[in-house]
This record gives structure tokens, sequence and C-alpha cells, in this order.
């Protein structure tokens, strides 16, 4: 009983964040919105004893990269943030609502077909043991996610410094 409890609250907090996050004027108070989403999500993870998966949560994404979106809005100077004025577009409107519904399907879909395939197999359920996973994450070969992590880290790099080159050509101009 308390674990759906904790569900319902969890839930409740990623639902009401993530509209506060879309419907919010203020860009910092839509990232801060969005972290509590990514802390809740991570809250979800360790509800279900997905301990990895809720640290991997809180250290890449609620920290790292709420982070970066920080400093990304921080490089920007303010007079733009300050004359910027979204309209609403009905094309617009009308296209994310089309996307939208078209994500919805493909899910469905797949969960469907994934149900189907499910049932007509016999697959011997089996956890995985963490040295397994340790390997997988941490591996060199094919199949492995060493090299993506690297290469990840390199990208996040290159952002970094081309945000600081461009901070301090803007403060040059100045």
């Amino acid at each position: 009983m308390a674990n759906i409890i904790i569900f319902a609250i969890l839930a409740a907090v990623i639902v009401c964040s993530a509209l506060f996050s879309v419907f919010t004027k203020s860009i910092m108070r839509s990232v801060t919105a969005l972290l509590f989403v990514l802390f809740a999500i991570a809250g979800m993870y360790f509800l279900l004893d997905y301990t990895f998966l809720g640290t991997a949560q809180l250290s890449i994404y609620a920290g790292g990269m709420t982070m970066m979106y920080i400093f990304a809005i921080q490089l920007i100077s303010k007079r733009r943030l300050q004359g910027l004025k979204e309209k609403l577009h009905l094309k617009r409107m009308a296209l994310a609502g089309l996307l939208a519904l078209t994500g919805c399907v493909t899910i469905i879909v797949a969960q469907l077909k994934t149900a189907l395939f499910d049932k007509f197999t016999t697959v011997a359920d089996a956890e995985v043991p963490m040295t397994q996973i340790g390997e997988t994450l941490m591996g060199s070969e094919k199949y492995q996610y060493v090299l993506p992590f690297e290469f990840i880290s390199l990208f996040l790099l290159a952002c970094i410094i081309g945000g600081l080159v461009v901070s301090r050509n803007q403060k040059e101009d100045k």
C-alpha cells in the first residue's frame, strides 16, 4: 500500500512539474521544474528497486544535464531574453499535436506487438547479473558502451568550449 501512495505522489509531481515546465514564461523556472521531473523519475526507479538506473538518472540527467541547461541559459545575454515573447501559431500547435499522436500510436503498436510476440515465445525469466551490466557499460567491444560515453563526453566538452568562445566574443563586441 505504501508503494502505491509513493507512486501516486511521484506521478503527481512528474505531471505537475512537467506541465509547469511547459506553460511557464520564465526559462529558469522551466528548467527548475524540469529538475523536479527528473528527480521524481529517479524516485520511480528507486521505488522499483532499479538502483543503478536511479543513480544514473540523478547523476547524469538531474545533475549534469540540468547544469548544462542552466549554463547555456546564462550564456545568452539578458537583452535577448527580455524581449523574447512566444506567439501561439495554430499550424505549429497542429503539427505538434500530430507528432504527439504519431508517437503515442507508435508506442501502443510496439507494446501490442511485443505482447503478442511474448505470448507465442517462451523465454526463461532470468535476472541479468550486475557483473554483466558492468562489463557491457564499460567494455569497448561490439555492443558495449564505453566508446559512446567517451564520444559524448568529448562532444559536451566541445559544447562548453564553444559556449565560452561565443560568450567571450560577445563581451569583446561590447
